[in-house]
């Protein structure tokens, strides 16, 4: 893709990027080994397999609770993001042409985890099909969705909470894939890709500049990456604790909320 073909197609360059990121080693989360091991903690055993046979939420896990576990997970996300973002950062201008590509996958590989392991605590359905690599267009809408949660677009928080609704009202275990596809939710996941391409290309420039100095670069560099990725973590957290999908005790029986 050349530069002017990033620049007039901000969204392609956004949804590459995503793919690209997803298809890197340890990205995707094994949601039920995720669980286990995020709320064993804090839950009995029966709470732990109701949790991954439903949800969170069906097993009447308590937000608080919840809250812990993803507090733990954007930390631990936060910090391993941010040595590998200062590593990267040592060898200075020299090395820009290689070092920047990858510290930009290795920093937005980190986004999509925290993405997917907050949506699983917080009763969203498998995101991936473990039996394949590519990633299906339904995944690429949702997780945009999320970034632009974590970037604060306005567009995306009511995106989520109209895909979490769908998820509320129907009985099913996977994303809703004509909506995020071709049907009402569609249109604000192109708004917001094309956004997010702009605020990549943006970000990306940045984080150049925070490597052009050898050793302060990296300092710069790791500092930079802590600054962004808490808060953006924070913000998704928050977004999807406070939606219905997620409220202890929610289940769907044939198509009807029940609640505890």
């Amino acid at each position: 893709m050349t530069a002017n073909n990033s620049i007039d197609n901000p969204d392609s360059t956004f949804t590459a990027l995503l793919v690209g990121a997803a298809k890197l080693p340890g990205v995707r989360i094994e949601r039920n080994a995720y669980l286990r091991t995020a709320l064993k903690k804090y839950c009995s055993e029966g709470e732990i397999n109701r949790a991954i046979a439903e949800s969170p939420a069906a097993a009447g896990i308590p937000l608080e609770i919840l809250g812990k576990a993803a507090d733990e997970s954007i930390n631990y996300e936060a910090a391993k993001a941010s040595v590998l973002s200062a590593a990267a950062g040592i060898p200075g201008l020299l090395f820009l042409p290689a070092t920047i590509p990858a510290d930009v996958a290795q920093y937005f590989g980190h986004m999509l985890r925290i993405a997917q392991k907050l949506a699983y605590l917080y009763s969203w359905p498998d995101l991936f099909d473990n039996d394949s690599d590519d990633v299906d267009d339904a995944t690429k809408g949702v997780l945009t969705l999320f970034v632009g949660v974590m970037v604060g677009t306005q567009s995306a928080n009511a995106a989520v909470g109209k895909v979490a609704g769908m998820l509320s009202e129907q009985a099913v275990k996977k994303l809703p894939q004509q909506a995020l596809t071709k049907g009402v939710v569609y249109p604000a996941v192109k708004k917001v890709a094309g956004y997010l391409g702009v605020h990549m290309t943006k970000q990306t420039f940045a984080r150049t500049v925070s490597k052009a100095i050898p050793i302060i670069g990296a300092v710069v560099s790791g500092g930079f990456t802590l600054a962004t990725y808490l808060p953006m973590a924070k913000r998704l957290k928050n977004h999807l604790a406070g939606l219905e999908l997620s409220q202890p005790g929610h289940r769907v029986v044939d198509g009807d909320i029940v609640e505890p």
